[in-house]
């Protein structure tokens, strides 16, 4: 029996094809070395959980560890400091430690006179500081699922205690080290006060050490993982290609490179058009799971749509970040800026915020595009009605696509536009915010159900922006940008065919917002070398 790819759950090399982590392990254990006490906080479904079930065996030959789940906790065990001492205490006294000779010493130091009826948080550490005083091994105590925890007062109390011995051990035993994972950065909760009055300023997590370790799946490791999967099912497809196309859309994202994995594997392989794992790890079989993925129902997605829900400002920077194009700084002090950090939604590239993934990008934009409001547009609703038009054999006629969508734009903005000078700023803001959402917003319903699209990072900027659009097994490169002259408009042209050559595609477009006045609108072909260009001229 075969493995398979794992999205619901920790993954297990034994039974789950997984990327290799050792590398991640080693210098987690380096920080377990030096007794630091830090936090492991990352986005929903980054690995968190395997990566803690993967460091307890790494580690097991010289440490024991206590692996706690606050998941596992009730809402009333945390209700007060007796309580949650007690449900702590439960959860001790049941574990299964690995090291007969420390379960021995638990047994007789921590459990010897203890009154499980009243223990306290308090008594809990001097419990616990007496173990780890007399254990074979150094203790080390691994806390999931925070999360669960961090709204209540007592959980602060807890770390208050850790916090207390960490300060004290050279003095007193205590724990060689701590690891919390969650979501949340636990080094900004403060110490609440019971009278629900204002939090005193010091965090009881103020001891903890960065944790700056990559947690992200890279494209050699995901190779790695391919290539067991290929060898069992004898399969040819080239396994660095797909491992970098997969990393290309993923960034690493654990849960979305099992994910694209297990629908190929899965779904697409018992598509009737391809019919076998072979034909599934194709480029076509690829495309079709990149949009199989977005357009289904998960957990990960669920998440990221109750977050932008809940905090309207969150939702509304992101929009502006995906429609403007413009450089945010990151500011640590800005709320919106680390709740999209702390969700995942964002990430930090030479201290820039940036969407943290290819597939969040697109998932984004399409929530943005097929909302009620956008699908009342004039571009949305003649897209539709022309959608056969634009669809030939399978192909789409990108052509007829910019065509139309100039007579479009003419049609609804030309009046508008019609006044503003190619020298002024507003059309950096037009381009930006208007050009590239109305271009989308006639686009998007076309290739839905078939086809996906993306902006491409690296030409991200005010002047200029490579579209990406797969349909159906094929990829177009559309360049969107505003008129700055021939010479300029020469150099994008030279730009465009480099991304060609890079796509080993030999015809591409352009889409030009030009404001001069005496400008001629419409469809003209360029051809540079062996490249075909079509620009369509706004």
């Amino acid at each position: 029996m075969f493995k398979k790819f794992c999205t619901t759950g920790p993954c297990d090399a034994s039974i789950h094809y997984m990327v290799n982590i050792d590398d991640k392990l080693v210098q987690i254990k380096k920080m377990i070395d030096q007794g630091d006490y830090f936090v492991i906080n990352r986005s929903r479904q980054y690995g968190k959980t395997t990566t803690l079930l993967n460091l307890v065996d790494f580690i097991s030959s010289e440490y024991e560890v206590i692996f706690i789940d606050f998941q596992g906790f009730a809402k009333g065990d945390f209700s007060s400091t007796k309580k949650f001492s007690q449900a702590f205490l439960k959860r001790l006294t049941i574990y299964n430690f690995k090291d007969q000779l420390v379960k021995k010493c638990f047994q007789d130091q921590f459990l010897s006179g203890l009154n499980k009826l009243t223990i306290e948080i308090s008594d809990l550490f001097i419990k616990l500081s007496e173990f780890c005083a007399h254990s074979p091994k150094p203790i080390v105590l691994l806390i999931d699922e925070v999360d669960q925890a961090s709204n209540y007062d007592v959980f602060v109390d807890f770390l208050s205690q850790i916090r207390s011995s960490y300060i004290q051990r050279i003095k007193t035993p205590t724990f060689k080290s701590v690891i919390l994972a969650g979501v949340q950065d636990l080094q900004t909760l403060k110490r609440r006060m019971r009278s629900d009055q204002e939090s005193i300023g010091n965090s009881p997590w103020n001891i903890a050490t960065d944790f700056d370790i990559d947690l992200s799946l890279q494209p050699l490791g995901i190779a790695n993982m391919l290539e067991e999967y290929k060898n069992d099912y004898s399969l040819t497809f080239d396994q660095k290609y797909f491992a970098n196309q997969i990393y290309a859309y993923t960034s690493g994202y654990p849960y979305l490179v099992s994910k694209i994995c297990e629908i190929i594997d899965l779904k697409i392989s018992n598509d009737a058009n391809f019919n076998s794992k072979e034909k599934a790890w194709t480029e076509e079989g690829f495309l079709k799971a990149i949009n199989i993925l977005l357009i289904s129902k998960n957990t990960l997605f669920g998440s990221l749509d109750d977050k932008l829900d809940s905090y309207p400002q969150l939702q509304s920077n992101i929009n502006s970040i995906l429609l403007t194009g413009n450089e945010v700084g990151y500011n640590p002090r800005i709320t919106w800026q680390n709740e999209a950090l702390m969700y995942g939604f964002l990430k930090i590239e030479n201290n820039k915020l940036v969407v943290a993934n290819r597939i969040f990008e697109t998932y984004l934009y399409n929530n943005l595009l097929t909302s009620d409001e956008a699908a009342n547009t004039e571009e949305y609703k003649l897209a539709i009605r022309n959608k056969p038009k634009f669809v030939t054999n399978g192909y789409l006629d990108m052509e007829l696509i910019l065509q139309k969508f100039v007579e479009v734009f003419h049609d609804l903005y030309g009046e508008q536009l019609k006044d503003l000078s190619s020298d002024d700023p507003k059309n950096y803001a037009f381009i930006e915010e208007e050009g590239r959402r109305r271009f989308l917003l006639f686009l998007r319903p076309i290739i839905n159900g078939a086809g996906n699209y993306y902006i491409e990072a690296q030409t991200r900027d005010q002047k200029r922006t490579d579209l990406i659009v797969d349909y159906l097994g094929k990829r177009y490169i559309v360049e969107l940008k505003i008129w700055h002259g021939n010479s300029y408009n020469e150099r994008g042209e030279e730009q465009l065919t480099g991304y060609l050559e890079y796509f080993h595609q030999t015809e591409g477009y352009m889409l030009s917002f030009n404001f001069n006045k005496n400008k001629q609108i419409g469809i003209k072909h360029n051809v540079i070398g062996k490249y075909k260009i079509i620009e369509a001229v706004v």
